[in-house]
């Protein structure tokens, strides 16, 4: 013990004074006016602390086996500072791993896509609504001006989605990964679509089933409980949207995805993909096993890939890109905001995952998320990983403009359209 003692203290010392701990003796050993201080039940937690496991000390808290005193956000400075410098100290980790094909399939069966999504998503609609914004958008939001809230924010990242595909009225719009149904009921409402989305959730499709009908859009709006490998549609849609959808694809099935993207749209017709990229070449991710905790505690299955590789397999599928674009600090503002609501409503946040599960494990679930959406707003702020959204077409040799021969889209190859502001 004594030797633990010494590692800890020489680890506090680097620290500048933001962490103190308290031992399962009583014990305390850091500064007495540090803003955070982690309270030890167990010595095998305080093991994983000096061998710099951050994962496994994760796992403490989320167990109990370790209290946190002090805010999520000053707990963050803690970690950055343990992560050495740039996130550099990498290593494999379940998020950014290169798996072998065969089990990477076995975890992106059909039936396994459907109990991790379910796992994650079908917690309880009412803990999601305690910290997302009104309409439920769980993704990346879009501060177009810098004094915007989240709800705004999040508004204007739809309809940035809406102008890059350049939505027309009548147009047949698939939305895969629809979540709680903010970006494909958007479409409806202000660019008059015809909209289709599909979930592997039963809570997301029962809530936006009941929006469809509150708001009398049941002629145009429809939502479906189904994989996107198994959509057969009798004709290709115009333009489609996949938000948020392709971290839990798994690298394995990435060229059936992309395939599968080809196949949906018409030739001609556009394609939106936002998601979460790895930051590096290399599949590795930060040092500690953050990766790890991910895994086990939030997203089952996730796993990432670089910009590149993404752009690789999308063109391997015939899908030409015309935009990309990095929202990677968008990301960690959206998730500090997540991280701050939840943290204002924690007895509330307790109370409602206690109605859906048993309370030792409502707890769990509550320090996990708390855990993951402050992790993940400094991992976006910290370049540890990135979002893009990747805008596509389905080249069609013969569709043109007058102005712009060669187009192979109705896509004008400018962007005034984008950035045009919408009056919503």
């Amino acid at each position: 013990m004594p030797a633990l003692e010494s590692l800890i203290e020489s680890k506090l010392q680097g620290l500048e004074g933001v962490l103190a701990l308290r031992l399962p003796s009583g014990q305390r050993l850091g500064p007495a006016e540090a803003p955070v201080t982690l309270a030890f039940r167990q010595i095998s937690a305080l093991r994983h602390l000096a061998a710099g496991q951050l994962g496994r000390l994760g796992d403490d808290i989320v167990r109990g086996r370790v209290a946190v005193e002090g805010s999520l956000r000053d707990l963050m400075r803690v970690v950055a500072a343990l992560v050495p410098a740039g996130g550099e100290a990498l290593a494999p980790g379940l998020w950014q791993r290169l798996r072998y094909r065969g089990e990477s399939l076995l975890r992106h069966s059909r039936a396994r896509d459907a109990e991790q999504i379910r796992a994650h998503y079908d917690v309880s609609n009412d803990f999601y609504a305690l910290w997302l914004d009104p309409l439920r958008v769980y993704s990346c939001a879009y501060f177009a001006t810098p004094g915007m809230d989240l709800a705004a924010a999040q508004v204007a990242k739809l309809d940035l989605i809406c102008r890059k595909l350049d939505l027309r009225p009548g147009e047949r719009f698939l939305d895969i990964g629809a979540g709680w149904g903010g970006l494909m009921l958007h479409a409806a409402r202000h660019y008059g679509v015809d909209a289709t989305g599909i979930t592997l959730s039963q809570n997301q499709h029962a809530h936006v089933t009941r929006l469809i009908a509150e708001e009398g859009l049941s002629d145009r709006v429809r939502i479906e409980i189904r994989d996107y490998r198994d959509l057969h549609p009798e004709r290709p849609f115009d333009k489609l949207a996949s938000v948020g959808m392709f971290e839990h694809v798994g690298r394995a099935n990435m060229a059936t995805y992309c395939d599968t993207l080809y196949r949906l749209v018409r030739p001609g017709g556009l394609v939106l993909n936002h998601g979460i990229t790895a930051s590096g070449l290399d599949d590795a991710t930060v040092g500690g096993g953050l990766g790890d905790f991910i895994e086990e505690h939030i997203f089952p299955g996730g796993e990432l890939i670089h910009v590149s590789q993404a752009l690789r397999t999308l063109s391997q599928a015939g899908l030409e890109m015309v935009d990309t674009e990095n929202l990677r600090p968008h990301y960690a503002r959206t998730l500090w905001a997540w991280s701050d609501a939840l943290e204002s409503r924690l007895p509330q946040a307790e109370a409602v995952l206690a109605r859906a599960m048993p309370p030792a494990r409502a707890a769990e679930v509550l320090r996990a998320y708390r855990l993951y959406l402050a992790g993940c707003a400094l991992a976006f702020e910290r370049a540890w990983v990135a979002l893009h959204q990747i805008l596509l077409i389905r080249p069609d040799p013969d569709q043109s403009s007058a102005d712009m021969p060669g187009a192979h889209s109705a896509y004008p190859f400018r962007r005034d359209h984008i950035y045009r502001a919408a009056e919503l």
